[in-house]
């Protein structure tokens, strides 16, 4: 099991950041209600020139591709709050080392360290080549 994280300075921190991510994920979720109910509004719009059928079917595919981001980040958020509550955040999931603070602050949701991050990219672009 990977080590748990818990110097003061840490807890802190880490608490700073489940603040940030709860209100990243709330803010999440009232822009899908809000899509949501701005959708069922354009719905009941009849739409009698094929232009502007296209137009709102263009808008539609865009609202699902980004709403599907958010679906994702939304999952990646959900396992960081975990993560904090069960100790465990701010451990690189691939070598078991202490992901930096700068690093956990300016992306709350990663699961690696700067260097197995970078490894892992690498990796990919050898793999697309």
């Amino acid at each position: 099991m990977a080590p748990k994280s818990g110097s003061a300075k840490n807890k802190k921190t880490f608490e700073k950041i489940r603040k940030q991510l709860l209100e990243k994920k709330q803010l999440i979720l009232d822009g899908a209600n809000e899509a949501i109910t701005r959708q069922l509004v354009k719905q009941k719009e009849n739409l009698p020139e094929l232009g502007d059928q296209a137009s709102a079917e263009i808008d539609n595919n865009f609202l699902l591709r980004l709403k599907g981001r958010e679906k994702k980040l939304l999952a990646k958020i959900d396992q960081a709050l975990e993560r904090i509550d069960n100790g465990t955040f701010g451990i690189c999931e691939e070598c078991g080392q202490t992901i930096g603070l700068k690093r956990l602050e300016a992306r709350p949701v990663t699961t690696m360290c700067i260097e197995c991050k970078t490894d892992q990219e690498e990796k990919e672009k050898i793999n697309k080549a």
